[in-house]
């Protein structure tokens, strides 16, 4: 999913680059990387004194209105069901900080944006239309009348 390679060397200690490649989203269906861009920046919770100095928290952003893999109702499916991550340009936003590290946070990054996507692909199953059965008709004005007929006996008992 994500291959890892050095950075140049620096003094002390060297961070991991983390290069990404096309994201599979089913057999059939890959996303170019060219539509994928992400970020680090520090994250808070668990790290102790690394947590100040690493930043481990990855946001991976996601345009998915120009990415032509996928389909305009699928595209509108994934704009319903993420309306509320996508920022002022339209592009997917999603945050992962769960892990100490970087390289790990970015893989559960993309592993929710495959979920959603995949979730945007499954269409709706269209409702249909049903008309009451006769019996549950006659059941209805039934307990109507019912109700009626013990209403009307509370009034003629003055």
């Amino acid at each position: 999913m994500i291959s890892l390679r050095s950075a140049a060397p620096a003094i002390g200690y060297t961070a991991p680059v983390v290069a990404l490649e096309d994201l599979v989203i089913t057999p059939s269906l890959t996303v170019p990387a060219r539509f994928l861009d992400w970020s680090a920046v520090r994250a808070s919770g668990p790290g102790g004194q690394n947590v100040n100095k690493v930043a481990s928290k990855v946001v991976l952003r996601f345009d998915f209105e120009a990415c032509p893999v996928l389909a305009a109702d699928v595209r509108e499916r994934l704009r319903n069901l993420a309306k509320n991550r996508l920022d002022a340009e339209g592009w997917l936003t999603i945050a992962a900080q769960t892990e100490r590290d970087q390289p790990r946070n970015l893989e559960h990054a993309l592993e929710r944006l495959a979920e959603l996507i995949r979730a945007a692909l499954v269409r709706p199953v269209k409702r249909r239309k049903t008309r009451p059965t006769a019996a549950s008709r006659r059941r209805r004005l039934d307990d109507k009348r019912h109700t009626a007929e013990k209403k009307a006996n509370r009034r003629t008992g003055d």
